[in-house]
Parts: structure tokens; sequence; C-alpha cells
């Protein structure tokens, strides 16, 4: 088959920019970018909740434990 060498790399680029134009690729780089961004958010928020619930259980185990 063969190894992908840069020129390669490049003619496959040339090729994509010629089909869907430079507006189009810049706009589809923006989308991902975005979305690329609010998937590292939601991550965030889900990692901050977590550690909240396990706060709050280890508080309520140390009141429940302390008959």
């Amino acid at each position: 088959m063969g190894e992908i060498s840069i020129t390669k790399l490049l003619v496959v680029g040339a090729l994509i920019v010629l089909l869907f134009g430079t507006k189009k690729l810049r706009t589809l780089g923006s989308d991902l970018g975005a979305a690329i961004k609010g998937f590292k958010k939601a991550m965030n928020e889900d990692e901050i909740g977590a550690k909240s619930a396990t706060t709050t259980d280890a508080v309520s185990d140390r009141i429940t434990h302390k008959d």
C-alpha cells in the first residue's frame, strides 16, 4: 500500500479545499470548536456535581453514624 507522506497529505488537503471551499471549511472548523468547548464544559460541570454529591454523602454518613 505504501506510507502516508507529506506530499500525499498536501494533495488530499488541496482536494478537500477545492471540493468544499475555504468558507465552508472555516464554518465547519468553528462549529467543531464550539462543540468541543461545550463538551468540555459539560464534563467539568459533571465532575463538580459528582464532587458535591460525594461531599453531601460523606456529611450525611457522619450524621447517621453519630448514634
